[in-house]
């Protein structure tokens, strides 16, 4: 590894996103939750961990409502410009961290600017045990539910394992370097990866999965913003 200063960590959230399946008139990420924006409850979580320097957020070109959360001011907030998929966002940021004095080794934690409940332990967790890995890894939780596959008529076709199936939450965390390599090596190719764990399977690493907090929820429906509510309220 080379040798730098701290900090060693890095935050990036990619908060471009418009949330079609919310339904409401503004992106998701700005919907007020608890007092806050549910952006600025997700960027917190990152931004007051001790080990983390710095957290860069993406959001569009000419985005109204950054502007107006808490913040978008912060001294340790580094912008970057958003794209019209999430990857795209990501490398960006990978790009505006190094402008930024970010070193190739250094850990990037990669988290949804929809999932405000991320609790410092969870963070403490990824750090903890990713952080001497070779590859890097992400926080979820193990399935737990029956499976089932169905067809384009929503019909039943047969039911699934779940041994060995996980839902992939964030934050997800790699090494800038190789990260970014992933990125790249993806939109060269017009592959379709929905996380950066995707981009990094892609090039042969294989992650490591950390089992996190089940109220790591995403903000995706209408309900989901209640039960972040509850979530944040009973601490």
């Amino acid at each position: 590894m080379t040798a730098h200063a701290e900090p060693r960590f890095w935050g990036a959230i990619p908060a471009a996103g418009i949330g079609r399946r919310m339904g409401a008139s503004i992106p998701k990420q700005y919907l007020e939750l608890r007092g806050r924006k549910v952006v600025e409850h997700s960027v917190a979580a990152l931004l007051e961990h001790p080990a983390i320097g710095g957290v860069c957020v993406a959001v569009a070109a000419g985005d109204p409502w950054w502007p107006r959360t808490g913040c978008a001011d912060h001294g340790a907030i580094i912008p970057a410009v958003g794209g019209a998929e999430r990857v795209w966002s990501v490398g960006n940021m990978l790009n505006a961290l190094l402008a930024h004095g970010a070193a190739v080794a250094d850990w990037v934690l990669v988290h949804d600017a929809a999932r405000p409940c991320l609790r410092r332990e969870d963070v403490d967790r990824l750090i903890a045990a990713c952080g001497e890995h070779d590859v890097g890894g992400l926080l979820g939780m193990p399935v737990r539910d029956t499976m089932k596959r169905i067809d384009g008529d929503g019909k039943v076709l047969r039911g699934e394992p779940r041994e060995g199936l996980w839902h992939a939450f964030t934050p997800q965390m790699f090494r800038l370097g190789p990260l970014r390599t992933a990125i790249e090596d993806a939109v060269a190719a017009g592959a379709i990866v929905t996380d950066e764990a995707a981009a990094m399977e892609r090039i042969g690493a294989k992650p490591l999965m950390v089992e996190g907090r089940a109220d790591n929820i995403k903000i995706t429906r209408p309900g989901d913003l209640e039960l972040a509510e509850f979530f944040l309220s009973v601490g």
